[in-house]
């Protein structure tokens, strides 16, 4: 066995009765083992969280067939490479196609597989951790079984760490015992791939890293600790350190610091945070931090958000670098946040203000004998379009709710405001 292969890698096997985990789709008597062993298997999606037996179950089913195998990721694949794949497919039989976190591969892309796998060119296994209702198209879907695997049980993580010291022709020679488990199993959170890169750094580190040749190594929890801190720069998706680095990623473009936003970013899609959820925050911060004081802002955060949904990974990271530095870049206004909130105090202060009666419609002849829109103004009758008179309720009349900041845009847009409303609203 090459053992410069990573350990999660040579630990994979090659038959169902040594996966670990999902039972409930592998054991016997399931659907997908039944499948398995009669030789005929449907077009599927593998749904789960990272590191739980997606792409496992995938080669498990191409080995136990014996049938041509393809494997392709989203993040670096297209449609050429899949139309390469289906045309050798239409020369065999059974081809089987896996295709890594499908939900990374747009609408034309996925488009390009409807009729290989219709036709039964191709067998096609995707693997996503995404809900497929919303990141596979519903053409593809419904020509695929959906199977949900489950994150791995404390139990499952403890079996694979045996197997690694039992098995892996690295270790097996080696004096290992796991002492305690607590903090390799905490910090690979249900995720069996992480599990062993972090059970293979800490061995390396004892066993190789060290000057003195070590024979016998205990695995305590300080221990992984120690090397964890060191080594890995850990990212998680749903943890603290999401909140921490969106945060820090907001406040570099807000502090109009383009390398701690493009830094933070970088961090991001190393640790494979959603395309979608970064695009979403720039466009939310291009409104909150950036407002009138910069229209483009909003319109190219909006472009981003469009066309990191249809590209994906790798190139999408090229897009959300183009408008993070943008943003960060750009002149900074919180007017329209201030009013907004202004603006929202009032109403939960005042409740349900009655609309003025020159303002209200008036589509019936009832409305108008009770004086619905008597008196208002047409605004583009008057000079430049323009019309003194009042547009908020009686009780709250001439209250100022936005003030634009101090930049070159909403500095217009005050010198406008003033020479309409004359010193009302402060302007």
């Amino acid at each position: 066995m090459n053992t410069s292969i990573p350990l999660a890698e040579r630990m994979r096997p090659d038959g169902l009765d040594e996966l670990v985990g999902q039972e409930h789709l592998t054991g016997t008597g399931s659907i997908l083992r039944t499948s398995i062993e009669q030789g005929k298997i449907p077009s599927m999606i593998l749904w789960g969280p990272p590191g739980v037996g997606k792409t496992t179950i995938a080669n498990i089913i191409a080995h136990t067939l014996q049938v041509p195998y393809f494997q392709l990721s989203a993040i670096s694949s297209g449609v050429k490479d899949m139309r390469e794949i289906i045309e050798q497919a239409k020369q065999q039989t059974g081809t089987i196609l896996f295709i890594d976190e499908i939900h990374r591969f747009n609408k034309g892309q996925q488009d390009a597989l409807l009729g290989a796998v219709e036709k039964g060119i191709i067998t096609l296994i995707g693997a996503t951790t995404e809900n497929p209702s919303f990141e596979v198209n519903s053409a593809l879907l419904s020509r695929c079984q959906v199977y949900v695997l489950k994150a791995l049980q404390e139990r499952d993580l403890v079996k694979l760490l045996q197997q690694a010291i039992e098995k892996d022709p690295l270790y097996r020679e080696k004096n290992i015992e796991i002492k305690e488990t607590e903090v390799l199993i905490n910090i690979s959170g249900g995720d069996g791939r992480k599990l062993l890169n972090l059970f293979e750094l800490v061995v390396q580190t004892q066993l190789f890293e060290s000057k003195k040749q070590v024979n016998n190594l205990t695995i305590t929890n300080e221990l992984v600790m120690q090397v964890a801190q060191k080594k890995i720069a850990l990212y998680d998706k749903q943890g603290e350190q999401h909140y921490d680095i969106i945060s820090a990623f907001i406040k570099s473009m807000r502090g109009s610091d383009p390398n701690g936003a493009v830094y933070w970013l970088a961090r991001m899609i190393e640790g494979g945070e959603d395309v979608k959820f970064i695009a979403r925050r720039m466009l939310i911060f291009a409104s909150e931090d950036i407002g009138n004081a910069n229209a483009n802002a909003l319109l190219l955060a909006n472009a981003t958000f469009d066309a990191v949904a249809k590209i994906g990974y790798p190139e999408s990271q090229i897009i959300l670098s183009q408008c993070a530095t943008y943003l960060a870049s750009s002149v900074k206004s919180n007017a329209a946040v201030a009013a907004i909130g202004a603006a929202l105090g009032a109403v939960q202060k005042e409740g349900d203000l009655p609309v003025p009666l020159h303002i209200r419609n008036a589509p019936t002849k009832l409305m108008k004998d009770l004086n619905y829109g008597k008196g208002y103004k047409y605004s583009h009758e008057g000079e430049g379009n323009f019309l003194d008179q009042e547009y908020l309720p009686d009780k709250i009349a001439g209250t100022a709710f936005y003030n634009p900041g101090n930049n070159a845009r909403e500095n217009e847009f005050r010198k406008f405001l003033r020479e309409r409303w004359k010193g009302k609203y402060g302007y």
